[in-house]
């Protein structure tokens, strides 16, 4: 196992998370800024052991020698890159016990004269085959240990129509739909798999959106805030749970109401 350097006092949230989070060794994808990197800080801050994951290697290397981890570059749109990454943890620190799934991107298109394939594949590629390779590279190593924790970054597009970037909501509906299913499949081995689903959240993909924000009045979600959620989630017990981010809400998992089932037609 390699050396490491020492964990770092950072800012983290004000929920306490030590005890369930020492030691515990944990992958932040997107870790090189905004929701990533307050993530991987307020893991750092709780005594966890971090691989920030990014193509961003300065932004990355800044974030992992401030809560004393590692960096490794990642594309996750690439199945091999995702099984290297994880490669690289267990050699780190022996194993895995958490994973945020968190890089993402802007689709920048749409499905009219303005649709670019490129663009489209690069937003799939994150958004969600970033979730699906991830998770597929990662569940060898927390079967290993006995379970873990795997939470995806969705959106509250994950949730709601978006009629602006429909591309987007398509991914993070996805993404939605997945750990809804996956999380209660993966319940006997332990492992629990969640979704986060912030709204317009402290992070470069809304930089296009600021203006407009501020406009209509709109607050941004401290990344701190998501952080926090975060934390909480892992160190819960809930499973294929989705959780909702808004400004003046506390966050929770959202509850899928009156979804028509399989039974038989009324009067039948």
């Amino acid at each position: 196992m390699t050396a490491v350097g020492p964990r770092v006092a950072v800012p983290g949230p004000e929920r306490t998370y030590d005890a369930a989070l020492q030691g515990k060794v944990a992958i932040v994808t997107g870790g090189a800024g905004g929701l990533g990197r307050a993530t991987a800080l307020a893991l750092g801050k709780a005594g966890a052991r971090v691989v920030v994951a990014d193509l961003d290697a300065r932004g990355g290397h800044e974030v992992a020698d401030l809560v004393g981890g590692q960096f490794r570059a990642c594309d996750v749109s690439d199945p091999d890159a995702n099984r290297a990454l994880v490669d690289f943890t267990q050699e780190q620190y022996g194993g895995v016990d958490i994973a945020l799934l968190n890089a993402g991107v802007a689709t920048g298109c749409g499905l009219g004269e303005d649709f670019d394939l490129a663009r489209y594949r690069r937003a799939m590629g994150a958004n969600l085959d970033g979730v699906v390779f991830g998770t597929h590279a990662v569940l060898p190593a927390l079967r290993a240990r006995g379970g873990g924790a795997i939470v995806a970054t969705a959106s509250l597009a994950g949730l709601a129509a978006v009629p602006l970037d429909p591309l987007y909501a398509a991914n993070k509906h996805a993404v939605v739909g997945l750990a809804r299913s996956l999380g209660p499949a993966l319940a006997p081995e332990n492992v629990r798999f969640n979704a986060v689903c912030p709204g317009f959240a402290e992070s470069r993909i809304i930089d296009p959106l600021r203006d407009m924000l501020s406009e209509q009045g709109l607050p941004v979600i401290p990344a701190q805030v998501v952080a926090d959620t975060v934390l909480r989630i892992v160190t819960g017990d809930g499973t294929g749970e989705c959780w909702f981010i808004q400004p003046g809400r506390e966050p929770e998992p959202f509850r899928f109401r009156h979804v028509p089932g399989p039974g038989k037609p009324a009067g039948t």
